[in-house]
């Protein structure tokens, strides 16, 4: 049984705020910034210095966790287009819709036998990403999922 696919417009319009409203603070920052830095006092200078930091910190982490979750999407639009996402439809599931520990801990212990006995293919890497999503782990999730997109990139450029 397959599942409707979620609507990511809500996501998407909500990810564009965000980033509307970052963008804005971004800016507002680097203008105190640039203030503090033309104040001539040294410490309005070292100041500025610091919060000119900010800003360009920020645009880094919103432009690497955007980038990482478009490589993401990719790696799983790939996946449900050769069929090989993994299918919790019939998993049973808590009431707050997480899948029973048990049946996540199964999951894990067929994918990761699946990923051991190819552990360079970036779909068995993707997989078991996402059963240690579902069995609750998610560093060793994020740990896979950046192993699975860098495979695929190797893969993909035939290195």
């Amino acid at each position: 049984m397959s599942q409707k696919p979620k609507d990511a417009r809500p996501i998407v319009i909500g990810i564009g705020v965000l980033v509307l409203v970052l963008g804005f603070y971004f800016v507002l920052l680097g203008s105190r910034a640039v203030d503090l830095l033309t104040s001539g006092d040294p410490v309005g200078i070292g100041l500025g210095i610091g919060v000119l930091i900010l800003p360009l910190l920020g645009i880094w982490m919103v432009v690497a966790t955007l980038r990482a979750g478009l490589a993401h999407q990719r790696l799983a639009r790939r996946m449900v287009e050769e069929g090989r996402e993994l299918d919790v439809s019939e998993l049973p599931r808590r009431p707050s819709g997480r899948i029973e520990r048990d049946a996540a801990d199964e999951l894990f212990a067929t994918v990761k036998a699946e990923w051991e006995a190819d552990p360079g293919n970036w779909r068995a890497t993707y997989r078991i990403a996402r059963a240690y999503d579902y069995a609750g782990d998610r560093s060793r999730a994020r740990e896979m999922m950046k192993r699975a997109v860098a495979q695929e990139r190797e893969a993909d450029s035939g290195v």
